[in-house]
């Protein structure tokens, strides 16, 4: 089942939630729609669930308008971040309910029934736990079997809202690789929100990124992160460094260092900024001769191979506020290699940068 969304505008009292929001969702695609709380990406999976209205624009399953039609007609599968299991009932019981309160005329046989719930609990791994009640499982376990209950009815859509934010780092790394095995046998349209970058990139097809009701880019994750569209996205992507300088015929002049910028080689004297990923600057001891950001080693923290340095720069320069604190990584071996001490003089350098030019600048 595809689906297209076109200029979909979406207002709650004077806050403008989604603004022109138009995308186009391939059949059996997994897509995440990813950005900070409040950009209107939950605003976006509900309408196309059919539990919220746009105030204008359209929405088309597989060419079909389905604006309009009522959540029941959408046949859509839901999970959601509490997984909204009931608790009076097994686990069995859980999935089997979709099925059992289906309109007498397409509700299957109890024999039918008990075969595609014990497919179902098989496929998710857990069939084992068919007698058991939610409260007696865990936050993964639960998780899945709110996935098994979607899936029983045969959704044309599966819509996954934050499905994994109230579990620990470790359960969620381990679901995530389960959901993308599990999308990957079954094929099924799906769409979840995450505002976890890691999150996204490890387990969509394509990711939607969202900020503040507007779609600021849609590509694959290695396209989102090698070529971000936007200072926002650049941002929301992983951490990341700002500094300030000036653009001049295709360099950007920082305090100390020049960065070659032949996207901007029109640019005159120009107003710019450039992010910089923390394993993407050499750190090297200070000498007088050293070319480079000249800064102070704060803090270092080494765990596993990488090692992570917190430098506060000599002449920290931040018209806008922004917080000076530069943050390198360079392999832990380095590190150890280089003796560096914490209160001591080092020099960091840009070996790749991203730069925007200032807006009217």
């Amino acid at each position: 089942m595809s689906i297209e969304i076109r200029n979909v505008h979406k207002h709650f009292g004077s806050f403008h939630a989604l603004k022109d929001v138009n995308l186009d969702i391939a059949s059996g695609e997994l897509l995440a729609l990813l950005g900070p709380s409040g950009c209107g990406k939950t605003t976006l999976l509900r309408i196309i669930a059919g539990l919220e209205t746009p105030d204008s624009g359209s929405i088309h399953f597989s060419g079909t308008d389905t604006t309009d039609v009522h959540v029941r007609e959408r046949n859509v599968g839901f999970v959601f971040q509490h997984y909204a299991l009931f608790r009076h009932m097994t686990v069995f019981e859980n999935v089997a309910f979709g099925l059992r309160v289906k309109p007498r005329g397409e509700r299957p046989s109890e024999a039918q029934i008990k075969q595609k719930v014990t497919d179902l609990l098989q496929l998710v791994q857990l069939d084992w736990l068919a007698d058991r009640y939610p409260a007696q499982l865990s936050g993964g376990q639960r998780q899945r079997i709110a996935l098994a209950r979607a899936l029983a009815v045969e959704p044309k859509v599966l819509l996954l809202d934050e499905p994994f934010g109230a579990l620990d780092a470790k359960v969620r790394k381990e679901l995530r690789r389960w959901l993308r095995r599990l999308h990957d046998e079954l094929h099924v349209t799906s769409i979840f929100v995450t505002h976890d970058q890691e999150e996204a990139l490890e387990v969509a097809d394509r990711v939607v990124l969202m900020n503040q009701g507007v779609v600021e880019q849609v590509g694959t994750p290695q396209d989102v992160w090698d070529h971000p569209a936007s200072p926002f996205v650049y941002g929301f992507l992983g951490d990341v460094n700002l500094f300030h300088g000036r653009a001049h015929e295709g360099q950007l002049h920082l305090e100390g260092v020049a960065i070659d910028t032949p996207e901007h080689a029109t640019a005159q004297n120009a107003q710019a900024f450039a992010y910089v990923r923390p394993h993407d600057l050499a750190v090297e001891r200070y000498t007088p001769q050293a070319v480079g950001i000249v800064a102070e080693l704060q803090r270092a923290i080494v765990v596993g191979p990488i090692a992570r340095l917190e430098l506060w720069p000599l002449d920290p320069q931040q018209p806008d506020g922004h917080d000076p604190l530069i943050e390198a990584q360079i392999p832990a071996d380095r590190f150890r290699e280089l003796g560096l001490q914490e209160g001591e003089r080092l020099v960091v350098s840009p070996r790749k940068a991203r730069v925007f030019l200032q807006p009217n600048a």
